[in-house]
């Protein structure tokens, strides 16, 4: 019995270890930004292919519509004017944020953040 003690004390210190370990380990580094070429008319991120493009409500062309599939975007990376910030929900590190873009059909819409890879924070606000 008192083995089994021994070895359980061991096993339960190793796990301790372990996961303290884990713990301290160093995190995978953020994602990095999105980049422009052009002084900021268009910018550059890596995002998923094929993710879909949403329309706009209306003619107002600074609210996306999450219920309206435009298009595709089946490039990567692909290119994005500008982020939209406190629109439908979207999850993700940023919310509301959306990206406008135009869908590899020529529809222009939006994005959903959630559908890059890049970091959006270098993305200039549509509205400035």
């Amino acid at each position: 019995m008192r083995a089994h003690r021994k070895i359980g004390a061991a096993l339960a210190t190793a796990a301790l270890a372990v996961g303290f370990g884990a713990v301290a380990a160093p995190s995978a580094g953020a994602a990095a930004g999105c980049w422009t070429n052009d002084g900021g008319i268009r910018w550059y991120c890596n995002n998923v292919s094929g993710a879909p493009v949403y329309g706009i409500i209306g003619n107002n062309h600074s609210y996306p519509d999450p219920g309206k599939i435009v298009g595709y975007m089946y490039s990567n990376p692909s290119w994005f004017y500008c982020k939209e910030d406190g629109q439908a929900w979207v999850g993700g590190p940023h919310p509301t944020r959306w990206l406008m873009t135009v869908a590899d059909n020529g529809q222009l819409g939006f994005m959903k953040d959630t559908a890059i890879y890049s970091e959006t924070d270098p993305v200039l606000d549509c509205y400035r």
